[in-house]
C-alpha cells in the first residue's frame, strides 16, 4: 500500500504543486479537452501535475497508455494513447519508449509487460485491480477443462497472467464475438464473465459455457432502470457495454466495448445518450461531442479510481510500481494474448 504522506512529502520537496492560475493559462490548450466537464478552479488544481508529467515523460522516454475509464484530466491532460483493452494490449507491442505508465488496472500492466518484457512497466498503484480478474485462477481454468474435456478456453483479458497462461486465447469485448466463432470446436469456455459469455452466446453459433465471474460495476445496471429512463426522456439513446446482463444489453439502442461506444456515438451523434458502463466514458467523450447531452447514470469503477495525477507523477519520479510477471508463466500468457492479436488482424477488427 502505497504510504501517501510520505509521497506527498516526497514530491513537495521536488516539485511546486500548488494549485495555479498561471500555471492553467500556459496549459490552456490542453484544458480546451476537458472544459465543458471540469471546472476553471480544478484545472487550476490539476495544472501543476499534468506540466510536471508531460516533462517528466520526455525525461525518462516514458509513454503513459490510459484506458477509457481514466477521468478527464489523465485521459485529455496527461495520457499518449487512449483506447480500451484491445487497442491498448496492441500499443503496448509499438511503443518504442523505454518506459510504459498504464493508467488502468493491474492486470492491463501485466498484459504490457507479458507484450514488452524489455520495457519497464510502471503500476502508479498496485491496488487497482478488477473484480473480474480476481474471481477466477488457473485452477478454475483447468476445473473447467475438465468439465467440458476438449473445449477450447477462451479468456477475457481482464484476467490475471496466471489464468492468460493457462488458457487457449484471449478476447475483448470488442472481439468476443469473432473470437469465439473462430474456435474449431462447437463448445467454447469462456472466462470470466458470465454476462459477457451470455450476449456472445445470443450473437454465436458456438455452445458458449462460462466460469460465473462478473463485473462490479456493470452488473448493478438493470433493465427495470433502463426502462424507467426511457419512459421518462423517450428521445435518449441508451448504449450497454457488454459486461452487462443480456436483460440490460436487449433493452440497449447499441451494444459494444468502450471503442465500439466510442465510434458509435461519434458516427450517430444522438441528442441525448445514456452509456451504461463506467461513470468516466461520458466525461471523456463530453468534449469531442458538443452537440450530445450525455445523461449521467453512474456507477464508478473504484479500482480504475485508484490511478491519480498524484500517484502517476510519484511512480514516475521515483520509477516505482515496476510490473514483473514469472517468465515461464509470462511465455504462455503471452501467446494466448499474441493468438487474439494476430486473429483479431486477420478478421479484420
Amino acid at each position: 500500500m502505497l504510504d501517501l504522506i510520505s509521497m506527498r512529502a516526497d514530491l513537495a520537496a521536488s516539485y511546486d504543486l500548488s494549485p495555479s492560475v498561471a500555471k492553467a493559462e500556459n496549459n490552456k490548450d490542453i484544458y480546451a479537452k476537458m472544459d465543458r466537464v471540469v471546472p476553471p478552479e480544478d484545472w487550476a488544481m490539476f495544472a501543476p501535475y499534468v506540466e510536471a508529467i508531460n516533462k517528466l515523460k520526455k525525461e525518462r522516454n516514458a509513454v503513459i497508455l490510459a484506458h477509457n475509464y481514466m477521468t478527464p484530466e489523465i485521459y485529455h491532460g496527461i495520457a499518449d494513447f487512449v483506447g480500451d483493452s484491445l487497442q491498448l494490449a496492441i500499443k503496448a507491442t509499438e511503443v518504442e519508449a523505454d518506459v510504459i505508465v498504464q493508467c488502468g488496472v493491474h492486470f492491463m500492466a501485466e498484459t504490457s509487460k507479458i507484450l514488452s518484457p524489455d520495457k519497464i512497466v510502471l503500476m502508479p498503484d498496485m491496488e487497482a485491480g478488477c473484480s473480474l480478474a480476481e474471481s477466477i485462477t488457473a485452477e478454475g481454468v483447468e476445473e473447467m477443462r475438465a468439465k467440458y474435456p476438449g473445449a477450447p478456453v477462451v479468456s477475457y483479458v481482464n484476467t490475471t497472467a496466471e489464468v492468460k497462461a493457462a488458457s487457449d486465447i484471449c478476447c475483448t469485448s470488442a472481439n468476443a464475438v469473432q473470437i469465439v466463432d473462430a474456435m474449431e470446436s462447437d463448445t467454447v469456455i469462456m472466462t470470466p464473465d458470465q454476462f459477457l459469455a451470455q450476449n456472445v452466446a445470443n450473437e454465436s453459433t458456438k455452445n458458449v459455457v462460462f466460469w460465473p465471474g462478473s463485473c462490479i460495476v456493470h452488473e448493478l445496471y438493470t433493465a427495470e432502470d433502463l426502462r424507467a429512463y426511457r419512459d421518462f426522456d423517450p428521445e435518449v439513446k441508451i448504449i450497454a457495454h457488454p459486461e452487462c446482463t443480456p436483460d440490460v444489453v436487449a433493452e440497449a439502442d447499441f451494444t459494444g466495448s468502450t471503442s465500439g461506444i466510442v465510434g458509435w456515438i461519434h458516427e450517430h451523434k444522438p441528442a441525448k445518450a445514456m452509456l451504461v458502463t463506467e461513470c468516466s466514458m461520458a466525461s471523456n467523450i463530453a468534449d469531442e461531442l458538443p452537440e450530445v447531452e450525455f445523461a449521467k447514470p453512474c456507477n464508478m469503477c473504484p479500482y480504475m479510481k485508484k490511478i491519480t495525477l498524484e500517484k502517476i507523477l510519484y511512480s514516475l519520479h521515483t520509477m516505482s510500481g515496476a510490473v514483473e510477471v514469472d517468465p515461464s508463466v509470462a511465455e504462455k500468457a503471452r501467446l494466448s494474448v499474441e493468438r487474439m492479436i494476430d486473429l483479431s488482424r486477420k478478421l479484420g477488427l
